[in-house]
């Protein structure tokens, strides 16, 4: 009972949280397409064979599909959810062109494209506000409550009392950027500025590396600074404040990704980090049955992530037609088919072959590969 009852609440999160993002994202292109006259033929969360749906008035089909692992917009004149140009463009009635989106001025497309990955953010902004203006936001001090013995901290000089203003140039307000930034750069000297005594001292921390496992046995390695903070609160803001702490926070999330994929990329954090749809599904599970706050916490970052992964510069997303895009503006023209034809494929292999990777992340950190090879052996 346990079990079936932990499986459809990792099941029912996921759902949720992967049916509310993508709404969000397709969302975003939906309206700014229909502001720019363009017909929409298709609002589809998730792919492959339709489950249930409705036609509204403008012709629109909305439907939930079997593969809940996305959606798409499907406007008039695509060929595919991937938006490619169909053989009939060339041979549209004036009437026809007026709506199909391939007809529209470039700046058009490109602010339809957009729309999608600007709609994650800004549901992630506008979510938070409205949770630090209501259920509040942890806020402690950025205060030194007290110093480790032969932690980084004590090698930095950090002393009980310290003000932490700033880590590399970025403002402090809270102690808990403090433990967001120094966790994701374990081993990187950080500059700090610090308040001590009512004057300013320059300080560099390295924070130790240390490796901490979750409760799936899976290793991590963060950063660990050795402080201790004073007295922590939960602080409801006026909505100027929590608009402006909501995008403080989408700011450090942004942030950090960018610095967790350029770690990746210079080899000193693992790959194994990367997670795919099963590590979707197991942490919504997780965070739900720790309540809804952290539930609603945790699709804010996916959003961001969503949006952020979708400005790439690959086609096939977002970011890929964008990049189109600039260069139809730079030459005053669009590419031509085959061009748009190879750079899609290459884009499909690239998703592909990531998709690949960070599903097979996911076997090996929930341990399925183990089991199989345990059964065989």
């Amino acid at each position: 009972m346990g079990v079936m009852g932990g499986f459809g609440t990792t099941l029912l999160s996921f759902l949720l949280v992967l049916t509310v993002l993508v709404f969000v994202h397709e969302l975003g292109h939906y309206l700014v397409a229909r502001r720019n006259g363009v017909r929409i033929e298709v609002f589809s969360i998730g792919f492959g064979p339709e489950l249930f749906g409705w036609t509204d008035r403008s012709g629109t089909r909305w439907k939930f599909s079997a593969i809940p692992l996305g959606g798409y917009v499907k406007m008039f004149g695509d060929a595919d959810p991937a938006s490619t140009p169909g053989a009939h463009t060339h041979d549209m009635t004036p009437a026809e062109k007026d709506v199909s989106f391939h007809h529209k001025r470039l700046g058009q497309r490109a602010a339809i494209v957009a729309a999608g990955p600007i709609a994650n953010f800004v549901f992630a902004i506008v979510t938070l506000t409205v949770l630090f203006a209501t259920a509040g936001q942890s806020f402690t001090p950025p205060d030194v409550g007290g110093v480790q013995p032969g932690s980084a901290a004590e090698r930095a000089g950090l002393q009980p009392g310290d003000v932490i203003q700033s880590i590399n140039g970025s403002g402090i307000q809270r102690f808990e950027e403090i433990r967001q930034i120094v966790s994701i750069q374990p081993g990187e000297p950080l500059q700090m500025v610090v308040l001590r005594d009512g004057r300013t001292v320059n300080l560099t921390a390295t924070p130790d590396v240390k490796e901490v496992s979750d409760r799936f046995g899976n290793t991590h390695r963060i950063g660990q600074l050795g402080i201790m903070r004073g007295g922590a609160e939960n602080k409801r803001h006026d909505p100027l404040t929590a608009f402006w702490q909501a995008g403080r926070e989408v700011t450090g999330m942004v942030t950090g990704t960018f610095t967790a994929l350029g770690q990746m990329i210079q080899g000193s954090r693992g790959t194994e980090e990367l997670g795919g749809p099963l590590r979707i599904a197991q942490m919504s599970g997780e965070v739900a049955q720790s309540g809804w706050y952290p539930l609603v916490w945790f699709m804010t970052f996916l959003s961001v992530n969503l949006g952020l992964i979708n400005l790439f510069p690959v086609p096939l997303l977002d970011g890929g037609h964008l990049m189109f895009y600039a260069f139809e503006g730079l030459r005053g023209r669009p590419l031509g088919p085959k061009a748009q034809e190879y750079g899609f494929r290459i884009g499909l292999a690239l998703v592909l072959t990531l998709m690949v990777f960070a599903t097979w992340n996911d076997l090996v950190q929930l341990r399925v590969v183990e089991f199989f090879r345990g059964l065989i052996s």
